[in-house]
This record gives structure tokens, sequence and C-alpha cells, in this order.
């Protein structure tokens, strides 16, 4: 019965979608098409490349792919998702260019560096292909000439993480960065600095490798020991909490420093239950990768986006030690 509910869930989401396009009006309500053919394409026909910073082995992007999987079936759509295998913008921007050389009906893609993605995506654009940007990129897809964003609002992520600290009592917050290149995860780290420095508190930021996890937790570790102020700290990915986490029990203080993440993983969502760590910041990845494939079908077919082009949020909502089991069998079987 469950996976039937499942298929329900998302046929109504898809509804509301279709709803939202149809009900909006005024100049500016919807990114329109103006050569809208009358007799619209044949789904079988449709062919949509994704193309992320995310190889679809990590954690978190195998749920994205879960979407992208989940929403090309159900709609009858061919679509390729395809990924580098270390955060490398230039070999990012040559799968991009591929992607537009092959001539796609849509591209969806990532955008953690505008400057160094930037001359792709706009020569897709340019090219005449919909491209609809997710997960990070929320203050750069406009000016790059894409139709809408579909993710969370990075900052606001960062500064009510921030306001949950300081709620503890947090004044000197680490701040871990798993991925440094990616602007997403600098404005996580600007929001909990503005957090904090708003409550008189200062934030000092960790750079470590996700790679390389092992190092991460001893850099972690090495920075409690050497600042022993230090009484709260936000990891940007599930990446960088389990070797907070690691590190935190290695020197007697785990559940002792307030310590909230960014996304979900099996091992942070039992932490967060058992009050090892404060909270999760759940972006909902998921829709990200199964929304923009409805709305590039959608778009096809009638020549409109929901919203005119505004972002679509999938997050920031906070997993707490209330609703972690809940979302941990969620988790388990790839939606969440």
């Amino acid at each position: 019965a469950r996976p039937r509910m499942v298929r329900l869930g998302r046929s109504i989401l898809t509804l509301c979608v279709l709803v939202i396009a149809c009900d909006r009006s005024g100049d500016d309500a919807d990114r329109s098409r103006a050569d809208v053919d009358p007799a619209p394409p044949d789904r079988a026909d449709l062919r949509f490349v994704v193309v992320t910073h995310g190889v679809a082995a990590n954690p978190f992007w195998s749920v994205v792919t879960n979407g992208v999987g989940d929403a090309a079936e159900e709609l009858g759509v061919h679509v390729d998702y395809q990924a580098v295998v270390t955060f490398d913008m230039v070999a990012m921007s040559h799968l991009i260019d591929a992607a537009v050389a092959s001539r796609p009906d849509g591209l969806v893609v990532s955008i953690p560096d505008e400057d160094a993605l930037g001359p792709s995506i706009r020569a897709a654009v340019a090219a005449g292909i919909p491209v609809i940007s997710i997960n990070s990129g929320d203050h750069s897809y406009q000016a790059l000439g894409v139709l809408a964003h579909v993710g969370q609002a990075e900052y606001d992520g960062g500064y009510q993480g921030g306001e949950r600290l300081v709620a503890t009592g947090v004044r000197k917050a680490l701040c871990v960065n798993q991925e440094v290149g990616n602007v997403s995860l600098d404005l996580r780290c600007q929001g909990l600095i503005d957090a904090m420095a708003e409550a008189g508190g200062s934030v000092s930021v960790l750079a470590v490798d996700l790679a390389d996890p092992e190092d991460a937790q001893q850099r972690i570790r090495g920075a409690l020991v050497a600042d022993p102020s230090i009484d709260g700290i936000l990891t940007l990915g599930t990446t960088g909490a389990e070797p907070a986490l690691r590190a935190l029990e290695e020197i007697g203080r785990a559940g002792a420093v307030p310590l909230g993440t960014f996304d979900l993983s099996p091992t942070v969502l039992d932490a967060v239950r058992d009050g090892d760590m404060l909270f999760a910041i759940d972006q909902q990845q998921y829709l990200q990768g199964y929304l923009p494939i409805v709305l590039l079908t959608k778009y096809l077919e009638t020549g409109t986006i929901p919203g005119g082009g505004r972002a679509i949020p999938t997050g920031p909502s906070f997993v707490t030690a209330e609703t972690a089991e809940d979302v941990k069998s969620l988790s388990e079987r790839g939606l969440r």
C-alpha cells in the first residue's frame, strides 16, 4: 500500500505545480514562450540532461537522482544524469558544453560557481535550450537567463541555524566547510556569521575535504582543542557533520557542544533523535531532482513556468529530536 501512496503523493504534487502555473496572472506572472507549438511534443521523444557538481554515489545526490528518475518514469521522458567526479568547475563546464552540443530538449544544472559555469550556461540559453537550476544558484540563476531555480535559500538556512545555536547560548561557533569554492556554502557560513554577530558572538571558518573524512575529523578535533572557547558547531553537509560527531566523542564533548548541520543521513538523524545533535537542515533534495523534470516537461507543453521564473524553495526546514525518527524512515526509502 505504501508505494501506491507515494505514487499518489507525487501525482498530487505534479497537479499542484500545474495549478500554480494556471492560477497566476499578470504581465510577469509566468515566464512564457511566444512560440508555443499548438501540437504539444510527444513525451516519449523528449530528452533532458541534468548536470550537477554532485556524483550520484554521494548519499545526498543519490536522493536527487531518485527524484530525477521517478519524474522521468512517471512522465515518460528520457533523462541523462551527469556529474563531475570531484569538485572541478572546469570539468563541469565541459559537461555542460557537451550537453548543449547534444541539443537536448531541456537542461538542468547546479550552479556552485557562477563565474566558472556562467559562459556555458549562457551558451545553452542562447542556443534556445530551456534551463532550470537546482540546489546551488539561487543568487545567480536569473542573471544567467535560467528559467527558474529549485532549491533552498542558502543564506537563510545559515542564518536560521545560527539563531538556533544562539538560543542555546552559543557565542563562538565553528563553521565547517567541506567544499571550499562552492558559493552556496559560503552563503551558509555568511548567514551563520551574521546571526552570531547580531547576538554579539563570532564565527571561525574551518575548511575540510569531503573526500577525506578521517582528516576532517582530525581538523575539527584540532580546532576544538586549540580554542576551547568554541561552544557551537554548524557543518555545511553530512560529510562534515559525521566527522564532527566523532571529533566531539573523541574529546569527550559529545552532546555538550551544540552541533547542527545542513542535510540528512541516517547517522545524522540518529544523532539528532538521541540528542547528540541539535538539528539538521533539510533542503528536500528529492524535490530538487523531481520538480525540474516536471517543470521542463510542462514548459515545453504549455510555454509557462510557475511563479514567473521565481525561485521555488524546497527549504530550509529543520529536523529536530521530535521529528528525526519519522524523517529517517523517508530517508531510508530515498525520499529525504
